[in-house]
């Protein structure tokens, strides 16, 4: 049978698409009245159903059984030469969404959708709209859909000022079930919650939806530390400079951070590889003297670029090009260095960072921190006091 003839198998398939894009359910939830769908059949021309007669009679049969139900099959009136004037199928029509449903087999999960439309109803209504625009999604969460909406219902309800996700207290639900549905969760606490108890101007689900947002932390040495050698604080209580203390050293690495050699009168901060987001929120550092010492490299020089925007004075160590010649036989490639401009670089910086943009000295060079002889570190520490205790001239 020619591929060109349409079957009843491919009025199903086209069905089936539309199912499939959430259309149909879509009318059917917004209570909309069917609009009955025609589909033109290809078939047999009349100059050949004489000479492919048996294939024709096949090809027939399949249209009658379809036209048994749910389908409606419309037919016409061909004439052949050598064969008499023929009735053959030219139309097919689903009149209603239950014709619809019964063609594709998809009874039960229509029923499924309703009873989920029925929760929501009951539920949280404002939410009602999204089961309408996204009803394949939702049909694909059915079987956590009423563990998503009591969530929604209890942070609606139930949710107090300062309180953690943690505290949401829902039968069956953790706060691995809302990291895992937070998507989701996002959309439906849009429509269900007053605007006032949303920040749209937050970067995380805590912060849109006023939870608290786990704390961020500093790790830092300072010769005093009242008897602890190294602290880890809450940067939002990091409020203050540690008395006695006028300039900060940032160390991106955590052996080299804490072999780092602290002088008295300075606080050595771990930058984890996060300077920018470790130090923005400590507002002293901008009263401080600040060395940042990074990788040579490009992302090295845009986390000093970054760091300056913030704080003007910020100082880099060892980040320059005698450091990294000396260190030749310690390079490495870089993955995925950037390109962007950097306009808080000083002129040697600069030359530096787009040499290592150009390939100038090698390509992809990186010299990491942990690769810098220690030695290095006790030369570059000495120039930095030595040049503090110059007189002014």
């Amino acid at each position: 049978m020619p591929s060109s003839w349409t079957r009843p198998g491919d009025v199903r398939a086209a069905l089936g698409r539309k199912w499939a894009s959430g259309a149909l359910l879509t009318s059917f939830a917004a209570d909309q009245d069917w609009e009955p769908l025609v589909f033109r059949l290809r078939g047999p021309a009349a100059s050949v159903i004489g000479e492919r007669l048996g294939e024709v009679q096949r090809w027939a049969r399949e249209w009658e059984q379809a036209a048994c139900g749910p389908l409606r099959v419309e037919y016409k009136k061909v004439g052949g030469r050598h064969v008499g004037a023929n009735m053959i199928p030219c139309r097919a029509w689903i009149d209603g969404y239950d014709q619809a449903w019964a063609l594709l087999g998809v009874a039960a999960e229509v029923g499924r959708f309703a009873d989920l439309a029925e929760q929501t109803l009951a539920s949280c209504p404002r939410v009602l709209g999204w089961l309408t625009r996204y009803p394949m999604r939702a049909l694909r969460l059915h079987d956590r859909w009423d563990r998503l909406l009591a969530t929604v219902r209890w942070i609606d309800q139930r949710q107090l000022p300062g309180m953690y996700l943690r505290q949401v207290d829902v039968p069956g639900v953790d706060t691995k079930f809302i990291e895992q549905h937070r998507s989701v969760l996002a959309e439906l606490l849009d429509l269900q919650l007053d605007q006032d108890r949303i920040d749209p101007a937050a970067a995380d689900f805590e912060g849109r939806y006023r939870f608290r947002g786990k704390p961020a932390y500093v790790r830092f040495r300072c010769a005093d530390g009242s008897g602890f050698s190294e602290l880890t604080v809450r940067t939002d209580e990091f409020t203050a400079r540690p008395p006695g203390i006028r300039r900060a050293y940032v160390v991106e690495n955590e052996i080299t951070y804490l072999a780092f050699p602290c002088p008295a009168d300075a606080v050595v901060i771990w930058g984890r590889g996060y300077a920018v987001s470790v130090l923005e929120p400590l507002a002293w550092l901008a009263d401080t003297d600040v060395v940042y010492w990074g990788d040579i490299d490009t992302h090295g020089f845009a986390i000093l670029d970054r760091l300056r925007q913030r704080f003007s004075r910020v100082r880099s160590m060892l980040m320059d090009r005698m450091t990294l010649l000396a260190h030749r036989t310690q390079w490495v490639a870089e993955s995925s260095p950037p390109t962007v401009s950097l306009d808080f670089l000083d002129t040697e910086e600069t030359a530096l960072y787009r040499d290592l943009i150009a390939d100038a000295l090698g390509r992809s060079v990186r010299l990491e921190q942990e690769r810098v002889s220690f030695a290095a570190i006790e030369q570059a520490m000495a120039d930095l006091l030595t040049h503090d205790s110059a007189p002014v001239t």
